[in-house]
């Protein structure tokens, strides 16, 4: 069975920081991607990162470049977002999500097969 399970959410002030976990499993995890996105009512979904997890090569949005980075200890089969000076429109419910890997590039959100069940971020003014 796959899994894709976010933790590692919670409420904090702005300029604060918070580190996101996705633990992974049923999957061949050094052949996927694994993405970071996320949600606020109302609004789409939006992509924020990805790692290449045989690789370890990461890629960004505009929208969090220089403040999140993305890592993966293949051996726990496990990426993390290590997100700084958090913004209150960070505020959302982060996703993680795994692609299957293809190329060196982030793929399109609708390639990511499997999904993780959201954990919620709130950053506070």
């Amino acid at each position: 069975e796959v899994q894709l399970q976010a933790s590692g959410g919670g409420v904090v002030q702005a300029g604060g920081s918070l580190r996101l976990s996705c633990a992974t499993s049923g999957f061949s995890f050094d052949d996927y991607y694994i993405g970071w996105f996320r949600q606020v009512p109302g609004k789409e979904r939006e992509g924020l990162s990805c790692i290449i997890t045989s690789f370890g090569t990461t890629h960004y949005a505009d929208s969090v470049k220089g403040r999140f980075t993305m890592s993966s200890d293949n051996a726990k089969n496990t990426v993390y977002l290590q997100m700084n000076s958090l913004k209150p429109e960070d505020t959302a419910v982060y996703y993680c999500a795994a692609a299957e890997y293809s190329n060196d590039v982030c793929p399109p959100d609708y390639e990511y097969i499997y999904w993780g069940q959201g954990t919620k971020v709130t950053v506070s003014s």
